[in-house]
């Protein structure tokens, strides 16, 4: 611990667990290493943490495998009772998780606090999909048998989160995969561990009040997770593997979960474009844009990456953008009224920086932003840049910070053209007041999630997900519990 701590409550310090869950018990790494977690607003570190091995992912993997019998025996509706009485827990203690959020993460409070509702939203979702696993019976169109179609959980699942949301992206795979009937390895994010630990611990208490297996939840946070995940995807005890995070450690796991045939859902990077027709509201637009492009600082895999502007109102819409960016408070989110936080790490700001310098040498101009606001923190200035062309690598890279590159577009066409050139299809947003218009942007633009005049797709209910390289399955609504589901037909 470290002064960084001092904005989070006694009470949570004293308790907040650090080190590996594995079996219903907390307990150091067997070789007893720990990494250290740092407040990006601050660069102070806030705790040490257990650094998990190999040998400490596979103890969990056993101790999740052994808990999946009794897990998978027990009713849907104690699974059910189970999760709303943690999004219960949640709900009641989010000034606690939210400021931690802020603390590890660095995003505003505001947003933390959002974040919390949003997460444990999921638990509250899955509580009610808990109980409503579909099947069927009916007599074979021959008429000489009878078909039973029933589901069952598929197995132990490993489930690896993302830093951004550390909270919401734990909910959102632990939820369907508990309702199921599955038992759940997580590997959270070495940058942000603590919040994923702390919910696990709070599933874990509510588990043992219970009489339920507490094998059901393990956790091994680590800075190793190519060592760790490795041996576990190669573990035949090992069904499912779900992952958040980049397209290219994606596809690396992938090609490990290839040889056991895992069962895989993954959400992978994103290029979201952010569609301006000449009709837009361009208040509304500026405000959802403000939305879509800042959550988080940017770094949002769904986050407005490329602002296409029509050319009659691209001028127009730039200077209101800036003038908007310009307004908003840059700080730690532990401060009142700071709308702007850090970024997660230096190199990240580095990252953000070298894509601006490299579009400005191409031509583009920044109307506001464009710098690192203040030290000591990973700061980067909310920045939009227009005269962008669309080949610079600020338009094609996804920038995971909070820089808007406006390109133009002379008609319907060419927006729709530009939007689809990526190789990623995750998130999408468009501001028109044509009906027509917005039905062709729903039917044509490839991306998993489109957002019509708002910048903000996210729903427990709704499924999550994307098409190309964003990724495989989805998570959220029905179909979030479909993916740790097995359908078995049995022929009566």
């Amino acid at each position: 611990m470290s002064p960084a701590t001092n904005a989070l409550s006694p009470a949570l310090v004293s308790h907040l667990p650090t080190g590996l869950l594995i079996g219903g018990q907390w307990g150091p790494a067997e070789d007893g290493r720990t990494f250290e977690v740092a407040d990006p607003a601050t660069e102070e570190v806030l705790f040490d943490v257990s650094d998990a091995s190999p040998a400490d992912g596979l103890r969990a993997l056993e101790a999740a495998h052994a808990a999946a019998p009794a897990w998978r025996a027990v009713a849907p509706r104690e699974r059910s009772e189970l999760l709303r009485a943690v999004f219960a827990t949640l709900t009641a203690r989010a000034d606690d998780i939210s400021a931690l959020i802020t603390a590890e993460c660095g995003k505003p409070l505001a947003e933390a606090r959002a974040e919390v509702v949003y997460g444990a939203e999921f638990l509250r979702w899955y509580a009610e999909q808990a109980v409503r696993t579909d099947g069927l019976v009916r007599t074979a169109p021959g008429g000489a048998n009878r078909q039973l179609v029933s589901r069952r959980p598929v197995g132990p699942a490993l489930l690896i989160t993302p830093w951004n949301f550390p909270i919401a992206m734990a909910t959102r795979k632990i939820g369907p995969a508990l309702a199921a009937g599955c038992t759940v390895v997580i590997k959270p994010a070495h940058l942000t561990p603590l919040t994923t630990s702390l919910v696990a611990e709070i599933i874990r208490g509510h588990l043992e009040d219970r009489g339920l297996p507490t094998g059901v939840v393990n956790v091994v946070p680590t800075s190793s997770a190519g060592e760790v995940t490795t041996p576990l995807l190669a573990d035949p005890r090992l069904r499912k593997l779900s992952f958040t995070g980049s397209t290219g450690v994606g596809r690396t796991l992938l090609k490990g979960a290839a040889d056991q045939v895992l069962r895989t859902s993954m959400e992978l990077g994103g290029n979201a474009p952010f569609l301006v027709f000449a009709d837009a509201d361009l208040d509304a637009a500026v405000e959802g844009a403000l939305v879509a492009k800042l959550r988080n600082t940017g770094q949002s895999c769904v986050a407005a990456n490329r602002f296409l502007v029509h050319d009659a109102v691209a001028r127009d819409f730039g200077q209101r953008l800036a003038r908007a960016f310009s307004e908003l408070r840059v700080g730690p989110g532990s401060e009142e009224g700071v709308q702007v936080g850090p970024l997660i790490e230096a190199k990240a700001v580095d990252k953000v920086d070298e894509l601006v310098a490299v579009a400005s040498d191409e031509g583009a101009q920044v109307l506001t932003g464009g710098d690192r606001p203040r030290s000591p923190g990973h700061f980067y200035s909310p920045t939009v840049l227009t005269g962008v062309d669309a080949g610079s690598r600020v338009v094609t890279e996804e920038i995971f910070g909070p820089v808007a590159p406006i390109v133009a577009f002379a008609d319907d066409d060419e927006g729709i053209a530009l939007a689809n050139d990526t190789e990623y299809g995750l998130a999408a947003y468009a501001y028109t007041r044509d009906l027509a218009r917005a039905v062709r942007v729903g039917e044509e633009v490839d991306a998993g999630m489109i957002g019509i005049n708002r910048g903000l797709v996210s729903d427990a209910s709704a499924p999550f997900g994307g098409m190309k390289q964003s990724g495989l399955g989805r998570e959220g609504g029905e179909a979030g519990l479909e993916e740790y589901l097995e359908t078995v037909y049995v022929a009566l």
